[in-house]
């Protein structure tokens, strides 16, 4: 994937528009000018030309850009398709331009493999600069990829607290869970109802790292391991993939990897809900009512209405210690997929300048986050007869909206909280981009917290 000794021989990678196809050629030697025009390269993003020496080794690869091109993947296809080999980027782009490109490059390597092996053989790219940090990122996309790629029965609640566990023994950190009857006994009645009916205890995980007298940053991830819909049961076709409804527990571990990586000036707590949503003699029911760990009283509309349940109760722990900033990760709503597509995470936030702070670090990670609003007027949907409020809302519509208010109720006003509600799935093959698990908010939030903490 990587090389790091300059002193091994490298092919150029050579970036071209279309306007300065004609530029370039006229530089080159005949046989050059003669080889790319006979192999029909018009530098259109996405085409390359393999450019040969005497000898018929490769000496160049010449290849297409088009104005605006995202630089993170501008090299993706490249590393999909070049034969086994050294490669180098010989551009003059800036160094953020560069790593980005690297960082594209990596993430296009990637491969499942826990089940079917490839013969697929990576071309290894030559990094001479911010070496650390490209690996960095790469790597926390691999770990929420996996995370979420790996089927229900081998990424259970236990399965993530030893990925959890691991992380804390590689980073140093504080490692912590509360499980089976005792998330009752400790007040977490919520998670624990949600997981009750499956063999695989439920928990709260909860991961700490970093200097107390930094800035406390708390995550908290939705960790469904397996959502069945519960005895209100989802229709097949929806089923199919709930193995990735522990997305936002796989982006709060890929981010705190990378947060502690990099070494980011936070002292950074980490909440995991995690639970298997299955159906039994002993599944929370429709219509009952649960009590969460501040106190209220919600009256179950939907029992597919889960993450919001195993949410509340750590947000509301999260609250509790004070952090300069909460920000959750969930695979929550349908809705906001209908809002926004697949391929951008919708979010919420009950702070004004943290909105324009997260709308900067998209434009600067090159990432697009978009904000949903959180509108109070439809907070009178979820008002229950006989709790404090519903799970979710029987008129159905604004979805998203609906569910942000309802975290909304567990989190003080006080407190700059964010909530992001992402597919965490590619849905098709794109350079760099292969169907499955997808890390989607990641780069944005970590630019975002590089803003407020290491700037």
């Amino acid at each position: 994937m990587f090389l790091t000794d300059s002193s091994i021989t490298t092919i150029p990678l050579i970036p071209c528009l279309g306007s300065q196809l004609k530029g370039y050629l006229k530089q080159q030697p005949k046989s050059v000018k003669c080889w790319v025009r006979q192999s029909d390269f018009t530098a259109k993003e996405g085409e390359f030309c393999l450019i040969p020496n005497d000898k018929g080794e490769i000496a160049q690869v010449l290849f297409g850009i088009a104005k605006g091109t995202e630089y993170r993947w501008a090299l993706s296809a490249l590393a999909e398709k070049l034969p086994l080999g050294h490669y180098r980027l010989q551009s003059d782009w800036t160094k953020d331009q560069q790593q980005q490109a690297a960082i594209g490059w990596g993430l296009a390597c990637y491969q499942f493999e826990h089940y079917k092996q490839s013969d697929r053989i990576a071309p290894s790219l030559l990094l001479e600069k911010k070496v650390k940090r490209v690996k960095a990122f790469v790597a926390a996309f691999t770990l929420v990829r996996d995370l979420v790629n790996t089927p229900a029965a081998d990424m259970m609640p236990q399965d993530l607290a030893v990925v959890a566990k691991a992380l804390s023994n590689t980073f140093d950190a504080k490692f912590k869970q509360i499980k089976g009857e005792n998330l009752l006994r400790k007040n977490y009645p919520c998670i624990h109802a949600v997981g009750r009916a499956s063999k695989h205890e439920p928990r709260l995980i909860r991961l700490r790292w970093g200097d107390t007298s930094h800035p406390k940053v708390s995550l908290i991830g939705k960790g469904v391991c397996f959502d069945t819909g519960g005895l209100d049961l989802k229709p097949s076709q929806f089923m199919r993939f709930m193995k990735k409804d522990m997305g936002g527990a796989a982006h709060v571990l890929g981010l705190a990897q990378l947060i502690m990586t990099l070494n980011l000036p936070i002292y950074l707590d980490v909440f995991i809900s995690a639970a298997d949503n299955a159906i039994s003699n002993d599944a929370f029911r429709p219509g009952d009512v649960l009590h969460t760990r501040s106190g209220k009283t919600v009256e179950i509309d939907n029992t597919d209405a889960e993450g919001r349940l195993v949410l509340c109760d750590a947000l509301t722990k999260a609250g509790e210690s004070n952090p300069d900033l909460i920000i959750d990760f969930a695979t929550l709503t349908g809705a906001a997929r209908v809002a926004v597509g697949t391929e951008i995470p919708a979010f919420f936030t009950n702070n004004n300048t943290l909105s324009a702070e997260i709308n900067q670090a998209s434009a600067q990670a090159e990432e697009v986050v978009w904000q949903l609003p959180m509108h109070t007027p439809y907070r009178p949907y979820l008002d229950s007869d006989i709790a404090d409020l519903l799970n979710s809302s029987p008129q159905g519509y604004g979805g998203a909206i609906t569910a942000a208010l309802y975290l909304n109720e567990f989190v003080d006003e006080k407190t700059s909280w964010a909530h992001f509600d992402m597919m965490a799935w590619n849905n098709r093959d794109r350079p760099g981009r292969p169907k499955g698990g997808e890390a989607m908010g990641l780069l944005a939030v970590f630019q975002l917290l590089e803003n407020k903490y290491a700037s």
